[in-house]
């Protein structure tokens, strides 16, 4: 089912005409009952609706629109319901649906210290599948209860409730005026008046009544008896939180540091002290040191900051760089991270004037952006203050300056005849490891001479030059005794239609010859990759994400299938893949991946005569050696268990990992059903359509499939009795027409037609 946006859903109003002119609706208002949804439904009379979500008074003030926030006393974010019994002996909370919320819940005897527990620690335990919508749990009797909404800005809503001595269970909603995704149905009650809108499945409606109706009693809220909004709210013991402050950084709170004690409602709580690391910039007092520092980093940048006519421009950079300092240490937290340290900067000076001349920096102020080799990546016609903001590990101006390095990295080693083997390697890596990528001619083009805005360096590449080049340097280390990782790590990306080409062409390519030969490559040292990955993935200061080798080959060859299908090198490419399964299977490192891909690729040739032999000769050994046997569900739970982390499955999960080999069984079964032509592995294929169903069980379509070649295999009793059962197991989510199908086969079976 897809799911609908407020957004996607007002650019469908025509089908919501379809419903407001079935019997019983009238035109007119209609006003939301549900909590914190306050949207007013209007169906007009030129068969027109409106939905309004918010009102309010607004101001103008220059060229600005100021949206004036409510005056209103604030709403309580908790609902709550008492249920009494004076026998109760514990307080059984019923929290309805608390999703991902941060949500905690605190209890309070007298005047003793508030016990808190965030309320996803006490989901993991009582539902530890998070197969439950709402969250029940018992608490020991209190005489406060604390409900708390921790916010994502570092504000938190506490809310102290009074419980009744003679309570046994307290039901908790909550309104965060959240409006839910919808999918286009509505529909109208006639007893209650009510104009439902919701998913197919009814999930979660807005209810709308109309405005002249008479309004239901709202009963009386309880309400807390305090209420504050704490900005970084904490307890002893609370799990340390990441929060965004006003600059979008990641502000991390010490639990140890403050604790929060039940106070007057009218009391100001300080807000507790947070620790970051304490890192400092290295401000070197001259270019070439400057440059020299940067280049010690790969993932550097040098920002240089002209301004000798500004008398305040020392004050100015130093400021800038206190700030930069905190603000790479909220990143950091509590220890150094080279991730986050990306930029050094250089205040150019008197000193500097020759080399701003050589390179034809006239303007002043401006900014530079150097490489760590001193190439010239950047320049705005700006002062620091105005471009402050570019500075940042999470903003776009890095990774624009990361792709301008890359081109002009390529393009260096190209043009220098004396260019070093690891040179090459990291170029090439360099431009690899991008990331996705976007239209590098119109990036961010400045076509006023004046603006302030940064100017990116932009390097021409030749594409035929550059795979020369790869080529070579693939030929080069197919004797390499010894595995070098940047390598590996850059083929991988290559084949797999991720690396350099697509990063710096945006071009989508099939597998060619280099890349096979880069694949025996990976193949020749895929035990020394698996043996150095851990090590090289976790390396301070870098980014690398390569999985078991063998899956990241099979999964290359897969994504590059479907842009192999016509003609005569598609059909080359085709052998080339071949080799490469069955290579890989031959040396015994054929994993679950590769079989489930090799069989999909397999699946999708013929042999001349129509059949598919060589696919279900493959799966037949597959199903053998692997699946066959007793204790099926133990043989796939050792399977599931050994995925590499890297794998798909490993994130879809068990369920779904049962249901591939269900089907995968099935499918290779009903090949045999559909076509004559592999009429030589009934036999076999009623093994595999039997063994789906241990997995799967009554599941019609795999019944069905197991009749059918019953029947073909002359056992009719038997395959009367299985298609019954897969007529008895027909449900709604099977189409009308296969329905069919399935019922005209058992007629046809029984009456000697099939």
């Amino acid at each position: 089912m897809r799911n609908f946006t407020w957004s996607f859903l007002l650019l469908f109003a025509g089908m919501f005409v379809s419903f407001s002119q079935t019997n019983g609706i009238e035109k007119g208002t209609y006003l939301s009952t549900n909590k914190g949804g306050k949207i007013k439904l209007n169906l007009l009379e030129d068969n027109k609706y409106e939905l309004v979500f918010y009102s309010g008074g607004y101001e103008i003030k220059g060229d600005s629109l100021v949206f004036l926030k409510s005056t209103n006393n604030k709403v309580n974010i908790f609902d709550l319901s008492f249920v009494k019994d004076k026998k109760a002996k514990k307080v059984k909370i019923k929290f309805l649906n608390p999703s991902y919320y941060s949500f905690y819940i605190g209890t309070q005897k007298g005047s003793e210290s508030v016990q808190y527990q965030k309320l996803s620690d006490i989901k993991s335990k009582v539902d530890p599948e998070w197969t439950n919508t709402d969250l029940e749990f018992e608490i020991d009797k209190t005489d406060f209860l604390y409900l708390v909404y921790e916010d994502y800005d570092g504000k938190s809503d506490v809310n102290k409730y009074a419980l009744p001595k003679d309570v046994s269970e307290v039901t908790i909603n909550y309104d965060l005026a959240v409006l839910n995704d919808l999918n286009l149905i509505g529909s109208f009650d006639q007893k209650t008046k009510e104009l439902k809108i919701s998913d197919q499945y009814g999930k979660d409606p807005l209810v709308f009544i109309n405005e002249k109706q008479e309004q239901p009693i709202k009963v009386a809220a309880i309400v807390p008896v305090e209420t504050q909004i704490i900005p970084k709210w904490t307890y002893p013991g609370k799990e340390n939180t990441l929060i965004n402050d006003d600059f979008g950084s990641e502000v991390v709170i010490d639990s140890a540091a403050a604790v929060v004690e039940a106070a007057p409602l009218d009391a100001t709580i300080a807000p507790p002290a947070y620790t970051t690391y304490d890192f400092k910039l290295k401000i070197e007092n001259s270019l070439k040191k400057a440059i020299e520092s940067t280049k010690t980093a790969s993932n550097k940048f040098l920002v240089v900051v002209v301004d000798n006519k500004n008398k305040t421009a020392k004050e100015s950079f130093d400021a800038f760089v206190k700030e930069q300092e905190t603000q790479t240490g909220y990143n950091m937290y509590d220890s150094y991270n080279a991730l986050y340290d990306i930029y050094n900067y250089y205040l150019a000076g008197a000193d500097d004037k020759k080399w701003l001349k050589n390179n034809k920096i006239t303007n002043d102020p401006s900014l530079l952006v150097l490489s760590g080799n001193g190439d010239l990546l950047a320049v705005a016609k700006s002062d620091l203050t105005t471009q402050q903001y570019q500075f940042s590990y999470y903003g776009d101006f890095y990774k624009r300056l990361q792709k301008a390095n890359a081109f002009l990295s390529i393009d260096k080693v190209l043009k220098n005849k004396k260019a070093s083997d690891a040179d090459l390697i990291s170029a090439f890596n360099k431009a690899a490891l991008l990331e996705a990528s976007y239209d590098y001619d119109s990036d961010y083009s400045v076509n006023d001479p004046n603006s302030t805005d940064f100017v990116i360096t932009k390097t021409a590449l030749d594409q035929k030059e550059v795979a020369q080049t790869w080529k070579k340097l693939i030929e080069a280390h197919q004797k390499d005794k010894a595995i070098n990782m940047y390598l590996a790590e850059t083929i991988i990306k290559e084949i797999k239609n991720q690396g350099f080409t697509k990063q710096l062409f945006n071009t989508d390519r099939i597998l060619n010859d280099t890349d096979f030969l880069a694949i025996d490559y990976l193949l020749n040292h895929s035990e020394d990759i698996e043996s150095n990955r851990t090590n090289f993935n976790s390396k301070q200061g870098e980014l690398h994400a390569i999985g078991n080798v063998v899956s990241e080959i099979s999964d290359a060859l897969q994504q590059n299938l479907y842009l192999s299908q016509d003609g005569v090198s598609g059909e080359m490419n085709k052998e080339k893949i071949n080799s490469i399964y069955k290579k890989i299977i031959a040396s015994g490192k054929g994993n679950f991946d590769v079989y489930r891909n090799y069989f999909y690729y397999l699946s999708q040739i013929e042999e001349k005569d129509g059949s598919n032999i060589t696919y279900l000769r493959e799966f037949n050994m597959y199903f053998d050696n692997t699946l066959a046997g007793p204790s099926p569900i133990e043989k796939l739970d050792a399977i599931f268990g050994g995925l590499d982390s890297s794998s798909s499955y490993s994130y879809d999960g068990w369920s779904s990992f049962k249901l591939y080999h269900s089907d995968i069984c099935n499918n290779a079964a009903w090949t045999v059903v559909l076509k004559p032509q592999n009429s030589n592995f009934i036999k076999e294929a009623i093994k595999w359509s039997e063994y789906s169903l241990v997995i799967s069980k009554n599941n019609p379509y795999y019944l069905d499939t197991l009749a059918q070649l019953y029947y073909k295999d002359g056992q009719a009793q038997k395959a009367i009795e299985t298609q019954v059962l897969a007529v008895k197991f027909i449900t709604s989510d099977i189409d009308v027409e296969t329905a069919n199908q399935m019922k005209e086969v058992l007629t046809k079976m029984s009456n000697g037609t099939y």
